[in-house]
């Protein structure tokens, strides 16, 4: 008997947010949808769930300037070990390093400035790249446990 290796199941998940700060409640919406097929247990549904709102809120506020004519697209990637977040805006991006830490004394009380990181905490990996229109954030978790191949139709 030969052995065949199967591919992972992978399933890809996408939404366009118009660039409203009233429109983060869509991020979330999204999100609830994706976990009826992702299963996630409860505290990695809350770990996405504050990175990829934080990554939204971002592009929206601060890539496409609450410009509701430009999209923030959202692009999600279930395997059986991991859950890769995208984030795109139209914006020019800035430079990470310049982003100051929001637990330094002079920031603690500010009420902005942890959205990159709590990104940071949360996900495993988190990456920023300019791309050809705009800017992305990728943010990689780590599934705590086996996927569960039940696809909702």
């Amino acid at each position: 008997m030969e052995m065949v290796r199967q591919k992972p199941i992978r399933k890809s998940f996408r939404i366009s947010i118009p660039s409203d700060p009233r429109n983060i409640h869509l991020a979330e919406e999204f999100l609830a949808r994706v976990n009826r097929a992702a299963h996630f247990d409860e505290i990695e549904y809350h770990k996405i769930l504050v990175a990829l709102t934080e990554a939204v809120n971002n592009a929206i506020l601060h890539g496409n300037q609450s410009d509701a004519s430009k999209n923030v697209h959202v692009m999600l990637e279930l395997s059986p070990r991991r859950c890769i977040v995208r984030v795109r805006d139209n914006g020019k991006g800035f430079d990470i390093s310049a982003v100051p830490s929001p637990i330094h004394d002079e920031r603690l009380f500010k009420e902005t400035g942890r959205g990159i990181f709590l990104m940071r905490v949360l996900a495993d990996d988190v990456s920023f790249s300019h791309i050809k229109s705009g800017f992305e954030v990728r943010l990689a978790f780590r599934r705590r446990r086996k996927f569960r191949a039940q696809w909702s139709k």
